[in-house]
């Protein structure tokens, strides 16, 4: 079988032999799992298993992201949480094996749902129910004790906010190469009403939402996926991002650049799904509107970085000449929420 591109099955099969000896039985066969805009993800399997191999992107890589290492410690931790992760089977941070570090995990069965219309296909019942249990998953997770998972050291949660807003700061100035008007007043007007420091912190998953999830028996979440992006920080920033895609997914913005909204009343709204987690938390959620429009500024940078790949030819699959078109959008919907707040 020819070898997914970004992924030496030869030298895969070499490194596991080394790393978990008598775990591979016949040759490996690959092939990249679809969907992903970041990280890339292979399913491959011998004669009896599957695991899933995640590596950095291809090219031109942002100093701070793509830290296979990060992605491996957090859900080995996680591992013995209600937050349901893949087990963890090696990691390898050698660039040399295959080119870049990754690390290998365990193969999860079930259904990724990667767009509002594919998951409204299940009637607006079960979606209620799935949609209840992925905000429960995310509460969960921040209800999570860093330190008593080992995780205390893991992130800087002083400082947080600021710090994020830097750091995509920086990450925009080294991934795009075009004009984005309002960029620098969306950023300037964030700094301006930044809440003050969290009292409670969490680990975050960073990019949380529904296609990041795999779904089992009974609509519930099996697995949470795609923690690239995990930290230490304010919770809210969690709950921000995951309503600014929520909002993407299940509603009719910017005539359906983000995709076809599914039929009225399919899918809990924004505000619903606030209020579980403010039930389950305990949390104020009086600032939320800042957290929402931050999650714009975070997604274009995500996005512009992308976008900037894939001009240079350095992106693997399908759906990358549409991201540069969101990113305008986004910065728009990144100033009309902020009007909320």
């Amino acid at each position: 079988m020819t070898d997914p591109k970004g992924l030496d099955l030869s030298a895969l099969r070499s490194f596991l032999d080394r790393a978990r000896p008598g775990l591979v039985d016949g040759e490996l066969t690959g092939e990249l799992i679809p969907g992903g805009k970041s990280n890339l993800t292979y399913r491959v399997a011998d004669d009896a298993q599957r695991w899933v191999v995640r590596r950095p992107p291809l090219g031109h890589v942002l100093s701070t992201a793509h830290d296979m290492s990060r992605e491996y410690r957090v859900i080995s931790a996680l591992g013995g949480t209600r937050v349901p992760v893949p087990g963890t089977v090696a990691l390898c941070e050698d660039p040399e094996v295959i080119g870049a570090p990754f690390y290998v995990m365990e193969h999860v069965d079930g259904t990724v749902w990667r767009t509002a219309g594919q998951t409204s296909t299940l009637g607006a019942q079960r979606v209620g129910s799935l949609s209840l249990a992925l905000m429960d998953v995310l509460a969960d997770l921040h209800a999570v004790d860093p330190a008593a998972v080992g995780l205390g050291d893991f992130g800087k949660p002083e400082g947080y906010l600021a710090r994020q807003l830097r750091r995509w700061s920086t990450q925009l100035q080294h991934s795009h190469n075009r004009e984005l008007p309002g960029l620098a007043e969306l950023h300037d007007d964030l700094v301006a009403r930044m809440p003050a420091q969290a009292a409670q912190v969490s680990i975050l998953h960073g990019d949380y939402r529904l296609d990041n999830c795999i779904v089992g028996p009974g609509d519930q979440i099996v697995a949470v996926l795609d923690w690239e992006m995990a930290t230490i920080g304010d919770p809210l920033a969690d709950l921000g991002l995951f309503l600014c895609y929520w909002r993407m997914w299940t509603e009719p913005v910017m005539d359906g650049l983000f995709g076809e909204a599914p039929p009225a009343g399919i899918f809990p709204s924004s505000a619903q799904m606030a209020a579980r987690y403010a039930a389950r938390r305990g949390a104020d959620l009086s600032q939320l509107p800042w957290y929402v429009a931050f999650a714009h500024y975070k997604l274009v940078g995500i996005l512009e970085g992308i976008h900037y790949r894939y001009l240079a030819g350095q992106t693997v699959g399908e759906g990358f000449d549409r991201v540069g078109a969101m990113v305008p959008h986004l910065i728009t919907l990144g100033h009309r929420t902020l009007q909320e707040a």
